[in-house]
């Protein structure tokens, strides 16, 4: 007996008379509307991508015939953005962290594994026997990638993605991270969104992440015109290789912080294409910034990882502890995700902003 013929006579038990035809109908018509509507309303949930996606990403071609399935993520910022356009149960693993996950993010990255803190093995993501690998950095997957090539992957029936703040208008053959041709700018990162969600067939959910985040970075530069910041200066520290009094990797003339940076009429105090350059202390010393951006994070590769051992140095130090910023306390400690192109740099310039008004360097 089918199931809507089972519901009417179960109903009509208890009326004491037979079943009507005509009533049968109707009731068979309308539980029949009622699972149809609703598995209609169950299709409209779900990602698809009915038509071959073809994309030029960083300089290689690639085709989906269909959503991925599975997606395994190599850097925080790919991940984030997965997330962001609610692709969680689709990430099949993830790596190369910097800092904790954005509390709204927090309850579906506990439900994924987490292959790697820095890089993964080439192994461990295929195993993951993923559709896509989404990359951060081209780094990771590039023409020396340290996790595997493009080519890898591809041999292998894996396509790949890498965000397009890594590779449009930056030349990665140069530099300790590459060097840009082309200042950074945010509409790079909404490109990355809107890319991915191409990719997995949900544009309308990419297109309101990026109104989202345009109407942030809107709001948080109508505040930056109240401040009334002039002649000041800065340099963002994000860490140093090896020892703690090693040359710093700090912040290039072209990158996310010196787009923050230039939103904030702040002056970097390093002149250079490269994306992270390591310059000498004596020298940062002697343009002596306004205020010195130090980066905050959970990894801990090198000492200065460690955005503690980043202040004691600065105070401590013959050639640090002489610096205005240093004296004057003007040092910003910032996450350091946000000083990286990611769906946080907005976030940087609000807290940027407010740290400034707390030191009363605002106009």
């Amino acid at each position: 007996m089918a199931l809507y013929e089972r519901i009417f006579f179960h109903q009509r038990r208890d009326r004491f008379h037979p079943p009507c035809r005509t009533e049968f109908l109707q009731v068979k018509d309308m539980i029949m509307r009622k699972i149809l509507l609703a598995f209609a309303a169950s299709l409209a949930s779900l990602p698809v991508a009915a038509e071959t996606v073809s994309l030029n990403n960083c300089g290689r071609d690639i085709h989906f015939d269909a959503a991925p399935e599975k997606v395994v993520s190599i850097g925080q910022a790919a991940t984030e953005i997965l997330y962001a356009l609610d692709l969680g149960d689709k990430v099949a693993g993830t790596s190369v962290w910097f800092t904790d996950i954005l509390p709204e993010f927090k309850a579906v990255n506990d439900r994924v594994e987490r292959m790697a803190d820095n890089d993964p093995s080439f192994e461990a993501v295929v195993a993951k026997r993923p559709q896509l690998v989404a990359s951060q950095y081209e780094w990771y997957v590039g023409p020396k990638g340290t996790v595997g090539t493009r080519p890898q992957f591809h041999e292998l029936g894996i396509q790949t993605y890498i965000l397009p703040t890594d590779c449009v208008g930056k030349d990665n053959a140069t530099g300790g991270d590459g060097t840009r041709n082309a200042a950074f700018h945010t509409g790079l990162i909404h490109q990355g969104i809107q890319e991915l969600a191409q990719i997995f067939g949900i544009e309308e959910k990419g297109e309101r992440l990026v109104a989202d985040l345009q109407q942030r970075e809107a709001a948080a530069l109508a505040k930056v015109e109240t401040l009334n910041l002039r002649g000041l200066s800065a340099v963002f520290w994000f860490s140093s290789p090896a020892k703690i009094d090693a040359d710093p990797y700090v912040a290039g003339g072209k990158g996310a912080p010196a787009y923050i940076m230039d939103r904030l009429n702040i002056r970097n105090v390093v002149d250079t294409d490269e994306e992270w350059p390591t310059v000498g202390w004596e020298s940062i010393a002697r343009a002596n910034p306004s205020v010195i951006v130090i980066a905050r994070m959970e990894r801990r590769r090198f000492p200065a990882d460690d955005y503690r051992k980043k202040l004691e140095f600065l105070k401590s130090d013959p050639v640090t502890s002489q610096m205005d910023a240093v004296k004057h306390d003007r040092i910003i400690i910032m996450d350091a995700h946000a000083m990286d192109p990611t769906i946080r740099t907005i976030g940087a310039i609000e807290t940027l902003a407010e740290k400034l008004r707390s030191f009363g360097l605002t106009g």
